[in-house]
């Protein structure tokens, strides 16, 4: 319950932001073109909090935190006095408009600047994309992928964080092959051609490092408990932190992922585990609480988190920029990141990308509360990423959105006259039921994942 709201809570801090950032791109680019707003309101529904500024615009903070809007003079909605008809939008030459439709995902990509630059200020802490492992007859293995390779470039793009590495193998979905340069165990470097012509990520909730068969490297997990989950089987049978792990239903045990698998067989059955505690054995009988996988077998787990081994010494490295480095960066991240989700968005129609892998409300939230969890760098780069997608979403051509008003206002540019009312509506209903599809097969994703 305590991760509920903890979720809920940072999801509404994000999103808040991000729809504040997007609503004001329009509100201040509508102002300077001597556009009257009427409101400016953060969330759908009832207004919980309004107040007025003195030209009249209500400001209002609403119940529902899933978007925003600002409301604008138009002779269209409103009854509009003659004298103030030269500040009603729709009277206003298509230039503004266009610049007022755009501003709102502008808002978004320079605050995305903003917010990574401001987060390699502050410096950036990573593990190197060393591999620790490879699975079997996977696309990585039959490239002669080695465990210890430590991969310096993807398709000749610099990478210095397995964040970097997915962004690059994902932008070569579709392709017939990605070139990884590596350098070896032994420090040789050398070259790992993957193939990539049947890669496609076609299933729900699979890494792309996963999909091509590479494991990071991570330190050991000893089998001693580091945290205990409050609420869950761990807790109600009593372990503690710093419990050591020796036999579960009579089986010694040597490793954590083989606590795991026995834990994950057990779901709902009363199981017998032994720990030493104080250098003394203690019989506990916990009862693995069980949820359901893509393939609806019962999975049991416990609630448990192990101690890690300490990093080998050079695995984890800090980066840390001056300001107009950062600002540098931020700039060409948020590039990246804008060229990547158009590129998925085209995967998504050509079936590279499954839409099983679109996430809704429920998957933000579970993103923005853990990367609270993680800390103010980790918070940061969400933001970022998210307000790219909002910015990038936006821009898609439906009506409803301002992709759409926008796609209106290049046909009224080119045609030098505007789209008819009876086909803007049509779009706009159009739009609207697209826009729900799209929004209620992402919620049942995220229901699916819970």
């Amino acid at each position: 319950m305590l991760e509920f709201f903890w979720n809920l809570g940072s999801f509404i801090v994000a999103l808040g932001i991000l729809v504040a950032v997007h609503e004001y791109g329009h509100f201040w680019v509508a102002r300077k073109a001597g556009v009257k707003v009427l409101r400016f309101s953060i969330g759908f529904g009832k207004p919980l909090f309004r107040w007025y500024d003195k030209l009249g615009t209500e400001y209002v903070i609403a119940a529902i935190p899933l978007g925003g809007y600002v409301r604008m003079l138009d002779e269209r909605v409103d009854g509009v006095p003659a004298s103030e008809q030269h500040l009603s939008f729709n009277n206003k030459p298509v230039l503004s408009r266009i610049a007022i439709a755009a501003a709102g995902p502008l808002a978004n990509f320079l605050f995305a600047i903003l917010v990574l630059a401001v987060m390699y200020m502050v410096g950036v802490q990573n593990a190197k994309p060393i591999v620790g492992g490879v699975a079997e007859n996977s696309i990585a293995a039959q490239a002669q992928v080695q465990p210890g390779d430590h991969i310096i470039s993807v398709d000749e793009q610099l990478v210095q964080s397995w964040q970097e590495v997915t962004f690059a193998l994902m932008s070569g979905l579709g392709e017939s092959e990605i070139i990884l340069k590596v350098q070896d165990s032994k420090g040789q470097l050398a070259l790992r051609q993957l193939d990539t012509r049947q890669w496609r990520l076609d299933e729900q909730d699979v890494p792309p490092l996963t999909s091509v068969g590479v494991q990071p490297y991570r330190p050991d997990l000893k089998l001693e408990i580091a945290q205990v989950a409050k609420g869950s089987a761990a807790e109600e049978a009593g372990l503690a932190n710093g419990d050591k792990l020796l036999r579960y239903n009579n089986e010694a045990l040597h490793s954590w992922e083989q606590f795991v698998q026995l834990v994950q067989t057990s779901a709902q059955q009363r199981s017998h585990l032994v720990v030493q505690r104080a250098g003394e054995e203690v019989d506990l009988y916990p009862t693995p609480q069980g949820r359901e996988d893509n393939n609806g077998i019962l999975i049991g787990y416990l609630g448990v988190v192990p101690v890690l081994e300490p990093w080998p010494e050079g695995y984890i490295e800090t980066r840390q920029y001056g300001v107009f480095d950062s600002i540098v960066l931020g700039i060409k991240k948020t590039y990246d990141l804008t060229a990547l989700s158009f590129e998925m968005i085209g995967n998504l129609l050509t079936g590279q990308v499954s839409v099983k892998n679109l996430s809704g409300p429920v998957g933000i939230a579970v993103g923005a509360g853990n990367s609270v969890s993680y800390g103010f760098v980790a918070f940061l780069g969400f933001l970022a990423l998210i307000s790219v997608n909002l910015g990038v979403f936006n821009l898609l051509p439906l009506p409803v959105l301002d992709g759409g008003h926008l796609m209106y206002y290049f046909i009224e540019l080119i045609r030098k006259k505007p789209v008819s009312e009876k086909t803007q509506e049509l779009g706009y209903k159009v739009g609207a039921v697209v826009l729900l599809a799209l929004t209620c097969f992402a919620l049942l994703n995220d229901v699916s994942r819970l």
